[in-house]
């Protein structure tokens, strides 16, 4: 349970927007006339915002988990953010009363929790993956030959089904009594409406890929109205080799969140209104 303090306070806290106007039609380019990133204060009551951390796995270190850290590039920026934003953030918001729910996936290592079990009571499991589209023995074949020469490759396949180190949430990302856990848009809505909130400053990983596309993302929960923001610092994103030295995706799923969603926040800003 969040620590007992008065939520009826409101934080006014930094943020940046995208300004998406004025293009100039008559330009080559009109996109390089429009005003880009801006900053404002935005109003953040206590009772109405909550952290949402998704995804925020502890995958073994590279020596133990290999093939995990080779075809997921962002691992030791991961642990970075673990050890260093997730502390002092979820500490904060903790104890000046913010709600804090969390978002699961993959394998279950989060049922048994007093905070997934609330969720189950409130809204029902949902089957993720229906088998809806027609397929045949062509595209299971397409599927696997992806998996292989594209997304994770044979020898990592292969040493991935070796693992018996289970998934689990990282140490810093734990829940905290009885917080709620969702797996489904259902669920952390459900939770929501418990809670009363109805702005997510979403946190973990990925940016660009898991805190935008899957079940109780940002597609999701702003399909049913939900404010939805992100702490820049407090996530990182999938990047690839020519992405990556510069971490263009990350930049790319910032603009995403402020251009589509909400707002993009920095964690110190939001850590010193919530300790003041």
């Amino acid at each position: 349970m969040n620590h007992a303090t008065p939520r009826a306070k409101v934080l006014t806290v930094p943020a940046r927007l995208y300004q998406s106007f004025d293009a100039d039609i008559a330009a080559d380019v009109p996109a390089e006339s429009i005003g880009g990133w801006k900053t404002a204060d935005v109003e953040l009551p206590l009772a109405d915002t909550a952290i949402v951390s998704m995804h925020a796995w502890d995958v073994g270190t590279a020596e133990e988990t290999p093939a995990r850290h080779r075809i997921c590039e962002y691992h030791a920026r991961t642990q970075h953010i673990l050890d260093n934003v997730y502390p002092p953030l979820l500490g904060a918001a903790r104890n000046a009363g913010m709600t804090v729910l969390h978002v699961v996936a993959g394998e279950d290592y989060y049922s048994h929790l007093p905070g997934y079990q609330k969720a189950l009571a409130l809204a029902p499991e949902e089957q993720l993956y229906s088998g809806e589209a027609p397929h045949s023995d062509n595209t299971v074949a397409l599927r696997a030959m992806n998996n292989r020469l594209g997304h994770i490759g044979a020898h990592n396949q292969r040493e991935l089904a070796t693992y018996n180190r289970p998934l689990n949430f990282a140490p810093q990302a734990m829940p905290v009594g009885d917080e709620g856990i969702a797996a489904n848009s259902n669920q952390l809505s459900a939770l929501c409406k418990e809670a009363g909130v109805n702005h997510l400053l979403y946190i973990g990983f990925a940016l660009n890929w898991c805190l935008l596309t899957s079940p109780a993302g940002m597609n999701e929960m702003h399909r049913k109205w939900y404010l939805c923001s992100t702490i820049s610092d407090a996530t990182t994103a999938l990047e690839n080799r020519d992405s990556a030295r510069e971490e263009k995706h990350k930049e790319y799923g910032l603009w995403r969140v402020a251009s589509g969603f909400g707002f993009v926040f920095d964690a110190q800003s939001l850590i010193a209104q919530l300790n003041a």
